[in-house]
């Protein structure tokens, strides 16, 4: 047989050959954090159910899930033993280390003044009114000029008024 012919088979052998590899170094580090766990860890069940860990044995687990409530399950049960801050940030709620600012409530602490949001209300009620819409103003003041004479002059109605002239083909019809 040729070395071109084998070549394949090569290959898929060392690919699985990786692939088991990672698995096993995975299911290690699963089994090394189960026996490390220690009453008073939290955990994280497959479930998705968290508890503390109350006893641990060869092949069970038992959790503490809440008062009076105790949990046996089997030590490959258990998903992730997490940390002190993760578990209580989770369960309790709790943060600890808040290393962003907070961001406040009103805008009043932002301006460093010390008005209230009644008298910052207040205040802007008395500012003018802007108005957003939309104005047919002319471009320039002689266009404004012009159309102010032709709105004291009689109405002259002449063919380069608003509509333009229809021409064959075209219809109102949209």
């Amino acid at each position: 047989m040729s070395l071109v012919t084998l070549l394949p088979f090569i290959v898929l052998i060392g690919a699985m050959f990786l692939m088991t590899r990672s698995a096993k170094k995975k299911q290690q580090q699963a089994a090394d954090m189960r026996n490390d766990m220690q009453p008073g860890s939290g955990v994280r069940t497959i479930g998705g159910m968290y508890g503390t860990v109350k006893e641990v044995n060869d092949d069970t687990v038992l959790l503490d899930a809440g008062p009076g409530v105790e949990l046996l399950f089997a030590k490959n049960a258990i998903g992730a033993v997490l940390t002190d801050d993760e578990y209580n940030r989770i369960v309790h709620g709790v943060e600890h280390d808040l290393k962003t600012d907070v961001v406040p409530d009103d805008a009043s602490s932002l301006t460093g003044t010390d008005e209230s949001a009644d008298e910052a209300a207040a205040a802007s009620d008395d500012d003018k009114a802007v108005d957003l819409g939309k104005k047919d103003e002319p471009a320039d003041k002689a266009q404004a000029e012009e159309s102010a004479e032709t709105a004291d002059a009689p109405e002259a109605k002449t063919d380069t008024d608003d509509e333009p002239k229809k021409t064959d083909g075209d219809s109102d019809a949209k």
